[in-house]
């Protein structure tokens, strides 16, 4: 695909360091972004790419596709729906296993 700028780019994954989440957080300004309207963000972004792993590069329109909600009132709102978005879609190799999956270790 013909993206608008190097997804392995400082614009994109910053020379690789940043994949997924990160790539998408970096967009945003914390202070002065929220609330944060899904669509807006969408329409700035869609064809913006998002490294996922070392083998893929998906759009931010493709992620989109799976995450829940409007509008969101935090980071943390945005992190939760588009982490949960992200699973949903396919996007994260890593799953939790094991008794409680959902248990967070300190």
């Amino acid at each position: 695909m013909d993206w608008p700028h190097d997804p392995d780019g400082e614009e994109g994954s910053e020379g690789g360091r940043k994949y997924g989440m990160a790539i998408l957080a970096k967009k945003l300004d914390e202070e002065e972004d929220f609330p944060l309207s899904k669509r807006e963000f969408v329409e700035e972004h869609a064809d913006e790419p998002v490294r996922i792993n070392y083998q893929r590069v998906v759009s931010v329109a493709d992620i989109f596709e799976h995450v829940e909600g409007e509008e969101f009132d935090s980071i943390l709102d945005f992190h939760k729906a588009v982490g949960a978005g992200m699973r949903r879609g396919g996007f994260w190799d890593y799953h939790p296993r094991g008794e409680n999956p959902e248990k967070k270790s300190a």
